[in-house]
């Protein structure tokens, strides 16, 4: 088993990261404060260079690489938000990178990857093995930038954990629970790491789309289990087949559970996004927000963040997904 990432490593991407990422702040709605009979803080990571948390951990792991390691070139795979974050990273060092993208990815991520000067290499996230397109990237000597099995990809997640913990202390409160966006557990295993080692009391949260909740029903069995095919949701963002193998680790030891909202959640959450938050949310970054309504966590009278983790969703299908609630 690799060395899990622990507050140092994200105390050393905060490092790497300052004045390069946003530290996006905590707000807040008076209005979903009544509607849930708690404190709802949000952490708008939507506001982030690149439009996602995404950033933080591919800048993280470039950082991590030898300079000769980076002048052979970067791969990845993601659907959209890693690849935009992995592309802005490759172009502030100067270095090359391709990025394989499912051929449904938004036109919106993919438009945003070119520009940034990436290669984009299509398959169809249905039918192709991911690592079998990027492989012969890799064999040519290009670094593998994994979208969340990566220890510097978790740590520099992490880094969100860091400022929303330190963000509630300068409000002067308690955290009770935070609620976390997720696909392959990255950006949960990184912040639960963060803020459990400030607060252990605090219970730290998974949501996920309904068919794609591998990680609640992998704690459930105690081990990594996969999804089902056949399914799909609007939430393209968390679309994983399973958990990854550090991220699991981290997940099974620190969070309270993992919840699974419908698309129809996730677009009402949208929907209060913009009504009351005054932010451009996409399906996969509202989920979190989309949980508070499942009754699973106890809200009444605690004080909770929500991270909503990116915004990238072109204007007509935002028009469209939250016309139809």
């Amino acid at each position: 088993m690799t060395t899990l990432p622990g507050i140092s490593d994200i105390q050393a991407a905060a490092a790497r990261l300052s004045g390069l990422a946003v530290e996006t702040p905590l707000i807040e709605s008076p209005e979903l404060n009544e509607r849930y009979g708690g404190r709802i803080l949000f952490k708008p990571e939507t506001l982030q260079r690149t439009g996602s948390f995404k950033i933080r951990g591919a800048y993280n792991k470039l950082s991590s690489l030898t300079e000769e390691e980076r002048g052979r070139g970067v791969v990845a795979f993601s659907s959209g938000n890693h690849a935009q974050g992995v592309a802005a990273s490759a172009a502030m060092f100067g270095v090359k990178a391709v990025i394989a993208m499912p051929a449904d990815a938004p036109a919106l991520k993919v438009g945003n990857v070119r520009k940034m000067g990436a290669e984009v290499v299509p398959f169809d996230r249905y039918k192709d093995d991911r690592m079998t397109i990027v492989r012969p990237y890799v064999e040519k000597g290009m670094v593998l930038v994994p979208p969340f099995d990566d220890p510097a990809i978790i740590a520099g997640q992490g880094t969100i954990g860091l400022e929303l913990m330190k963000q509630a202390k300068t409000l002067g409160v308690s955290l009770d629970a935070v609620v976390i966006p997720c696909g392959g557990g990255g950006l949960s295993s990184g912040i639960s790491v963060a803020v459990k080692d400030a607060s252990p009391r605090t219970a730290v949260w998974a949501v996920e789309p309904e068919h794609f909740d591998d990680t609640r029903r992998s704690l459930a069995k105690g081990e990594r289990v996969s999804n089902q095919p056949g399914h799909t949701s609007i939430c393209d963002a968390l679309l994983t087949a399973e958990p990854g193998a550090i991220t699991f680790e981290i997940n099974r030891r620190n969070l309270a559970g993992a919840i699974a909202v419908s698309d129809k959640a996730a677009a009402q959450a949208m929907r209060d996004a913009m009504a009351y938050l005054k932010l451009v949310v996409e399906p996969g970054g509202c989920v979190a927000l989309a949980a508070l309504s499942s009754g699973e966590i106890d809200l009444a009278g605690k004080c909770v963040v929500v991270v909503l983790s990116g915004g990238n969703v072109d204007f007509a299908t935002y028009a469209e997904i939250i016309a139809a609630v």
